[in-house]
């Protein structure tokens, strides 16, 4: 009896489905289908200027995903579904790990910062933050996977049914064909040969074409995470990074060679002779107590504003009028965060590309402040209420010359906020430390690390301060009740500083440590009343407030030329009237009256003429030049000099890192 005409149209479409579902390949082809559509999505969601997927980008991403996976053409159709599922659920981690860490730090994971992962744990509000509900259909496939499962499993069953079990035709009859399982191991061996051509050559052609053109250099050079993204897609950054980081930790790094040492201690000694300066700030507080606070997430662009007729930072305006504050100045930080904050501060060098110095080299040697001062018959103390292992600074600190580090375990929790202790009783208990006989002897360094400021600045009732307006509510007005939290904090440890006698015969500085992850220009725009400019953005995110009070001074002093982190340990040691000579330092001296140049690690900088922003792309000609003056952009040949004695400062500090450069040259000056 006949079928139907719909009987036969189904029963093809069936058969259709059947003959889909069983091929070898759909199943490597929804996998290239899904991952390289997963790579898209992560592209769409970093909104990077100068950066476009174009056609040979996405050549790029779709042939490393196939260098990442051909291997498994070569495996049994059950193996090929384990191993694709592996990849797949492995590089869904990755590329939305990547995401939420864009989101914070503006940057990819590297392997340097998977060892700081430990860290993790204590991020849990801030990561919670950075989510967001679309981020689901990055796991979309997952529930697609489930169903072509389900259909192999019924289309088995099925087969199975109609065939009441009957060995297949290959059973019955691959006794008369020997030859037959080799040719199907061939056939696999040869597709997978083909896909890693294929693969490699998607990728590898356009990365060759861009690398000896306008990407000149990028291997060499040092370039940030966005730049090599550019030109390598996702999955070839992780794979360059990777392959770093094995070069240098392999044991086989090559040292420094003799040319290279002898133009870094040429570029040193004339850089020590230019900044240093025997004008009448030199030596005029020698003796004398310093303080230095790093506020967390603490900007400058909320100094002297105020919201609904209050005060963002009341305590830290009233500083200004009567000490010396520097409106221009640059955090300095990339990966490593408050603590390439901390590193440039009292190292006087460039945080890495990759990681955090704290993390990464902690058994280098480095002129730090404290290790100088160490040796001038300073007590050296760190405070920092939280965990000692965090950023690994109970390492890094003994290494960099503290004479003990005050960390959570030393204070009493009497004021629980946020991470650990609220900045009032972290301030209060660490000024008892240092005024106490018993604890520490004057003269003294203390290096204070504020936390109550910390993303997602989340603070109890009680303890907001500020009425926000319109910005109740959102992550912004959270960010302004925390830093104002902080300033009253300020102003109390002020306070008490001048009750117990020490304001007169302390060094006081007081600056942020790097930005509050809020990109959002909308925020700012309301808040500051005007449009922002690309130029007004940067620097927004990239200044942070630097106060400095010299005992026995009450006149306001606003220097509004261009200034940075590493600046900030030659500047103390220019006011003791410790010679910088013998040392290796690489800013500048803020109280020697010369012009400065200040240089970020994403290669921008800024003078007091010009400021530089860099493309994303890396090159030179697509960055934006712009005069101080008028805050037009004008021709990038003007910032080319800039550029390159930029660039020359970040090579010599990478150099430091990456060959223990400073034990070396000392290690030369003793030789005879």
């Amino acid at each position: 009896m006949s079928r139907d005409p719909f009987t036969r149209s189904s029963s093809s479409l069936t058969d259709t489905i059947i003959t889909i579902v069983r091929s070898r390949y759909i199943g490597y082809i929804l996998f290239l289908g899904i991952m390289f559509a997963k790579l898209m999505f992560l592209h769409s969601g970093l909104h990077a200027p100068n950066i476009d997927m174009n056609r040979l980008d996405k050549l790029i991403a779709l042939g490393s995903v196939m260098l990442l996976s051909f291997w498994v053409l070569w495996l049994p159709r059950r193996g090929q579904t384990i191993a694709l599922s592996i990849i797949n659920v492995l590089l869904t981690l990755l590329i939305y790990s990547d995401i939420v860490y864009y989101r914070y730090f503006q940057d990819f994971i590297t392997v340097p910062v998977l060892f700081q992962a430990g860290q993790m744990d204590a991020l849990g509000g801030s990561i919670f933050a950075l989510l967001r509900p679309s981020d689901l259909y990055l796991f979309a496939d997952w529930l697609l996977f489930m169903v072509y499962a389900l259909c192999i499993v019924l289309f088995r069953w099925n087969t199975d049914t109609n065939n009441n079990r009957q060995p297949s035709y290959y059973a019955r009859t691959s006794h008369f064909r020997p030859s037959s399982r080799l040719m199907r191991v061939l056939k696999r061996s040869a597709n997978g040969v083909v896909a890693l051509v294929l693969g490699s050559i998607l990728t590898f052609g356009p990365i060759h074409s861009y690398a000896t053109t306008w990407a000149k250099g990028l291997f060499t050079g040092n370039w940030w995470s966005l730049a090599m993204y550019n030109v390598t897609g996702l999955i070839g950054f992780h794979g360059y990074d990777i392959y770093l980081y094995a070069k240098d930790h392999s044991g086989l790094q090559p040292e420094l060679s003799q040319k290279e040492a002898s133009s870094m201690k040429l570029w040193f000694n004339e850089q020590n002779a230019e900044q240093s300066a025997l004008n009448d700030s030199f030596g005029k507080y020698s003796g004398s107590n310093i303080v230095v606070i790093q506020a967390e997430a603490f900007m400058n662009f909320v100094v002297g504003r105020s919201i609904n007729g209050q005060e963002v930072t009341p305590n830290l305006n009233a500083l200004i009028k009567e000490n010396t504050y520097f409106s221009d100045y640059y955090h300095q930080t990339s990966q490593g965060r408050t603590s390439d904050a901390d590193f440039a501060s009292n190292g006087s060098l460039y945080p890495l590309v990759s990681g955090s110095v704290f993390v990464r080299y902690p058994d280098h040697q480095f002129d730090t402040l404290p290790a100088i001062l160490k040796s001038k018959g300073y007590s050296t103390n760190a405070f920092h209420a939280y965990e000692g292992s965090f950023w690994n600074r109970q390492i890094m600190y003994k290494a960099m010359g503290y004479d003990h580090f005050y960390s959570k375990k030393d204070f009493k929790i009497d004021e629980p906020l946020g991470w650990s202790l609220g900045d009032k009783s972290f301030l209060r208990q660490s000024l008892n430390i240092m005024d106490s006989k018993e604890s520490i002897q004057k003269p003294f360094y203390s290096f204070l690390t504020t936390l109550s400021s910390h993303h997602p600045y989340s603070l109890p009732a009680d303890k907001q301060g500020l009425e926000t307006g319109e910005f109740k509510g959102t992550i912004f007005g959270d960010y302004l009740q925390a830093v104002h939290y902080t300033d009253e904090a300020l102003g109390e440890l002020v306070s008490d500083m001048k009750q117990r006698g020490l304001w007169d015969n302390t060094i006081l500085a007081f600056y942020g440590d790097h930005d509050n992850s809020i990109q959002e220009t909308s925020y700012y725009e309301q808040f500051l009343g005007k449009s922002l400019s690309k130029l007004d953005m940067h620097q927004i995110m990239h200044q942070v407030p630097l106060l400095i009070h010299l005992p026995g001074t009450n006149v306001s002093i606003v220097d509004a030329n261009p200034a940075g982190q590493m600046d900030l340990t030659p500047s103390l040691l220019h006011l003791l009237g410790i010679s910088r000579d013998p040392y290796y330092l690489m800013g500048n001296n803020l109280f020697s009256g010369k012009e400065r140049l200040v240089t970020l690690r994403t290669g921008a900088f800024a003078d007091a003429k010009r400021s530089y922003l860099p493309s994303e792309n890396g090159q030179f000609d697509s960055g934006t030049c712009y005069s101080q003056g008028s805050r037009e952009a004008i021709d990038v040949a003007g910032c080319s000099t800039g550029f390159e004695t930029s660039k020359q400062r970040l090579q010599i500090s990478d150099d430091i890192m990456k060959y223990d450069g400073i034990k070396m040259l000392r290690k030369e000056e003793s030789t005879p």
